[in-house]
Formats: C-alpha cells, structure tokens, sequence
C-alpha cells in the first residue's frame, strides 16, 4: 500500500470513528508505529486530524468534502444496509436517477440483477460500474467535472437532469436537521440533488444514522420536501414522530 493510500484509509477510519489509536493501525497496515506517526503529522498539517497521546482524533466536520476515494471507505456496512432497502423499492422496467454519492454506488451494485431499468447519473464511477450491463437505458448528465469527486455538475448536467422524469430518485447528503432540513458540503452538489429530486414521483434519502442531527454548509432541501427516508437502523423516536408529521416514510 501506498503512503497516500494508508493516509485516506486512515483518514476514512477517523471519519468513521472520530478518533484512531496508533498500535492499532500498525499492526493492521502491517508497518512500524513511526510510520503511522508520520502519517498523523502530515494529516494533523492538513488540518485535518490533532494528534493525540497514543493516536489522534478527526477535525472532519459534516461541512468537510472529502474527496470521493475517502467517502466511499466510509461507513461501508451502513451503506451496503442502506443500499439493500432501497433497491428493494425498485421493480423491473422503473426509471431511476442516481446522485454521485458513495451510497449510489452501492444502490448501483444491488439493483444490476433487476432488467430494463432506466438509469440518469452525474457519476462517473455509476456510469463505469454499468458499462458492461446490457438491457438497461444508461444516461449521463453531462457537465463539469467536479475536482477531486467522480461527478459531473454545473448548470449544463442541471439542466439534462430538469428534461426528464423518473419514477425514483436517489440522493444521499451529509446532514439531517429539524431546522436546517436536509443539507450536504457545498453549493455544486447541492444544486444538482435539487435538480434531481425535482425530476422525480418518489423523492428518496438514503443516509446512514450518523447524519442524523448533523448540520452541513449547503442546504439541499427540507425534510417534508423528500418522500421517503432510508437508512441503517431506527432513528429515535423525536425523529420518527418528526418524519411522520413531515409525511415522510421512514424505511431501515
């Protein structure tokens, strides 16, 4: 493995976990303790880690866009839960679009038994998982490349997106809030989630219980704007009375 290799998964175990513990990340990249070490302090200069005695604990906030090739390390069990419920709401024959989150990979991968599905996608990782399945109508938006992220955005992929309607649409984000609603990092992908959810019958969220009660920089939505929720186990009961009231089905 690679040093910048070893540095994002540490970087995914943070996310995940808030903290990680030196003698444990050795013995499991098979290196000494120093190099573990090294690779906090450069992490920790990036701002993006503080070192700690034996380890260190995330300075990654709901606000912070990680590249792609970290996110998807992330929470990897959840998602595969989370993508499970939801390709089971996905019949033969649907038209579906798909956000660039890491989630939408997983949702991608579960649904490739089903046939004739119709599929619109800003992701590029999507678009290649899919290059190979026959039967299936496979569209890109177009669009920008968004640096650092296998996605396309920008007014151009928006506007593909606005020319079509499907019977799902599928989006993740970073944060759900009582007040702030349904927010992810930045304006770009927030922008085409919008587009997304406005194309569609069936507005779905699909997130991971950590993002509950989490605020990000840019708001995509609010909670009553989106139809259904999916995620990994049940969210307290405030949340549930909360969905209800917002008529919004909750499935985990």
């Amino acid at each position: 493995m690679f040093a910048i290799e070893r540095r994002n998964a540490i970087l995914a175990a943070l996310s995940a976990e808030g903290k990680v513990v030196v003698s444990e990340l050795s013995q499991s990249f098979g290196v000494t303790e120093e190099t573990i070490r090294r690779d906090i302090d450069k992490l920790a200069k990036e701002g993006l880690a503080t070192k700690t005695y034996g380890g260190a604990v995330s300075n990654v906030s709901p606000s912070t866009d990680l590249p792609y090739n970290i996110r998807k390390r992330v929470n990897v069990e959840q998602k595969q839960l989370v993508a499970e419920k939801v390709a089971s709401m996905i019949n033969d024959g649907d038209r579906i679009m798909l956000d660039a989150s890491s989630t939408a990979i997983y949702v991608t991968r579960k649904i490739k038994s089903k046939k004739d599905i119709t599929v619109i996608t800003n992701s590029v990782e999507i678009l290649l998982e899919l290059a190979d399945k026959t039967g299936w109508t496979i569209l890109s938006t177009g669009g920008s490349l968004k640096e650092g992220a296998f996605s396309m955005v920008g007014t151009s992929a928006e506007k593909m997106v606005r020319g079509y309607h499907v019977d799902f649409a599928i989006c993740s984000a970073k944060g759900i809030d009582e007040k702030m609603g349904i927010t992810d990092s930045n304006e770009k992908d927030s922008e085409m989630k919008q587009a997304i959810f406005a194309s569609a019958d069936k507005k779905v969220l699909a997130i991971d219980s950590t993002k509950f009660d989490k605020i990000s920089f840019v708001k995509v939505c609010d909670i009553k704007d989106v139809d259904i929720i999916v995620t990994d186990k049940s969210p307290s009961e405030a949340w549930k009375n909360r969905l209800s009231e917002n008529g919004v089905q909750l499935i985990y």
